[in-house]
This record gives C-alpha cells, structure tokens and sequence, in this order.
C-alpha cells in the first residue's frame, strides 16, 4: 500500500504539471483528492492492515494528500498568472489611437425658434400656459363661439376621437387661452405653445399636424393698437428690423375685429414664386380683440376689460427664420438638413 501511495504521487504531480488551466486543475483534484478519488480508494483498503501498519499507512497517505493540496495550490497561482499575463497581452490597449468621437445632440430647429419666441414674449411680461392636446369640443368652439355647422366642427376637418363630437385631437391651442380665462382674473398675459391638428394635405406650407403659439391679453383699454405693436416686435426680434407685414381684414369666430397677418416672402422678395403661391407674401398668422361673447363666458365682464388673442405657426416661423422653403423638411428627420443647425 505504501507503493500503491507513492506511485499515486508521483501519478498526481505529473497531472498537475500537465494541467494548463483551472478545469484540468479542478478534475485532477477531483480524481486524487475527492470524495471518490483514489486516496480515499486507498485509505478504505485499510481494514486490512494489521495494527502495527495502519498509523504508519496513514500517516503516509495524510502527507500524500498535503503534499497534493500544497501543490494544487501553487499550480493554481501559476495558471492564474498565466491567465493574467494572456489577458493583458490580448486586451491591450494603445492609448496613443484617438478614442471614438461621440456625436453630440442639438436642438430641432423648431425647438430653436420656440424659444427665441418665449425669450420674446417673456422680455414682454407674458407667461407660458399649457393645457391637453386631447380636448372637449366645448373649450375648443363652443366657449370660443364656434357655432355648430362651422366648417371647422366637420369630420373632414377636425380628427374626433368620440361619435359624439365630443372629444377630438385640438385644432388650436385656443381652448388654453379659455381655461386660464376661467380660473385667472385680468390682467392677463400669457402664450400658449403647443401642437394642434387639422385634416390639411401635406405639402410645402401645410401638414396635419403642426405647432402654434397663442398668445391672449386681457385687460382694461386693451386695443388693436396693443395687438399691432406686439406683433410687429416679435416678428422684427426674429427675422430683422427690416421685415415687412400686412395686416389684413379676416373673420375669426373668438375675436372682433380680425385680422390675418403677412410677411413678405423670403423666397422670393415679394416677387411671387411656389412658395408664397405666386403672391409676395406669405400667411403666418391669424390675430384679432377677442370677441366680448368669448369673455362674458369665461365670466370676464366686457364693459370693463378688452384683450387680443393670436396664433401664429411655429412651423412657418421655422421656414421664414432659417429660410427653409419645405415644411416636410421639418418632420423628416434627415440627418443633412439637421445639422445645418
């Protein structure tokens, strides 16, 4: 037995040498040291030692089995130098290569002249007020003096969300100028960005869904001098001192007297080309005094109090501020036209 424990050494010692990584280390462990390895094969042959040769076996196969652990050891400090030294050897790194450039982000051209145009209006004393883009028919036209029949309240226009017509995607950001009305008292100031949405077809000029800001001031001896000064200093803080508008007689159902408001086209000077439709100049926005119908319902008493209400397209004031000629440009997410900004 005392051979059968030293040829298992030396058995052992060669496995260990020819073990090149932990897995063939753990099974030459398994095989000599485990629960059914061959030391304990051996040590269970015991029974059949007289009492003189069993401590002397014994203590044999403990040395052996040291001498095992002690080796095993020593193996796995080799192996996990060696793993080191390949590992560093094979992720490597050359800190002299320039690293990868990582892209930095901006801001949507339209996210640029939003808030030009809040700086704007802010410089003036206004606020910014939000409300939900999914809206009640009766803050959207019955409170604004819509009638029903309107061309506005039909289904070619307007994107219902209920049978009933009670409930649909707003087509203006109005119906926020009508909640403030009701729980603020004047005098009032305030802008109203957001999107909307209308059953238009796309093209140049136009899409079904586009952005606006109103804007809504109330107070006493309100006029459409007010509203005129206003205008003219926010288009000129954008596009120049020397940008041109019109005013223009309109209907709108919320205010009167109204009006619609031009710029002279930036394509083309004023000449007419497909931009502006061959006219000159190019529609931005709809303005007006709110009608006093519009106040007494949000509880405003309008013997006492006037105000002015507009909306202009934040997306045409993105086409006249950088020039662009394609509102579809806006929404198509080309990565060559966006970083022209």
């Amino acid at each position: 037995m005392k051979e059968q424990l030293e040829k298992l050494k030396i058995e052992a010692m060669a496995a260990l040498e020819a073990a090149a990584d932990r897995a063939a280390l753990e099974g030459v462990r398994v095989r000599f040291l485990g629960k059914k390895g061959e030391i304990t094969a051996i040590l269970k042959q015991m029974g059949g030692l007289s009492a003189k040769e069993r401590p002397v076996i014994g203590q044999l196969a403990n040395l052996v089995r040291a001498d095992l652990e002690d080796a095993i050891e020593e193996r796995d400090a080799v192996i996990e130098e060696k793993e080191l030294a390949d590992r560093l050897l094979n992720e490597a790194l050359d800190v002299t290569i320039p690293g990868t450039t990582v892209l930095i982000g901006h801001r949507h051209p339209m996210s640029i002249v939003l808030d030009e145009a809040k700086d704007i209006f802010i410089g003036m004393g206004f606020s910014i007020a939000e409300g939900p883009e999914v809206e009640l028919s009766v803050y959207d036209f019955d409170k604004l003096n819509i009638p029903v029949g309107h061309t506005v309240r039909e289904w070619q226009d307007t994107f219902y969300i209920t049978e009933d017509e009670s409930v649909h995607l707003r087509c203006q950001t109005s119906p926020v100028q009508v909640r403030v009305m009701e729980r603020t008292r004047p005098p009032i100031r305030i802008i109203s960005p957001g999107r909307v949405y209308r059953k238009d077809d796309v093209d140049a000029t136009h899409s079904p869904m586009f952005h606006q800001i109103e804007g809504l001031v109330v107070d006493k001896g309100i006029t459409m001098g007010n509203l005129k000064g206003t205008l003219n200093a926010l288009v000129k803080k954008l596009y120049g001192e020397n940008t041109t508008t019109r005013f223009r007689p309109h209907h709108f159902p919320f205010t009167e007297p109204s009006c619609e408001v031009d710029v002279r086209c930036f394509s083309c000077g004023g000449s007419g080309c497909r931009v502006c439709k061959g006219e000159g100049w190019i529609e931005l926005l709809g303005a007006g005094m709110v009608h006093p119908k519009v106040l007494a319902g949000c509880g405003i008493d309008s013997d006492i109090y006037s105000g002015f209400a507009f909306g202009v397209g934040l997306d045409r004031m993105t086409l006249l501020r950088y020039s662009i000629d394609d509102m579809r440009l806006l929404f198509e997410n080309d990565m060559r036209f966006l970083r022209q900004f």
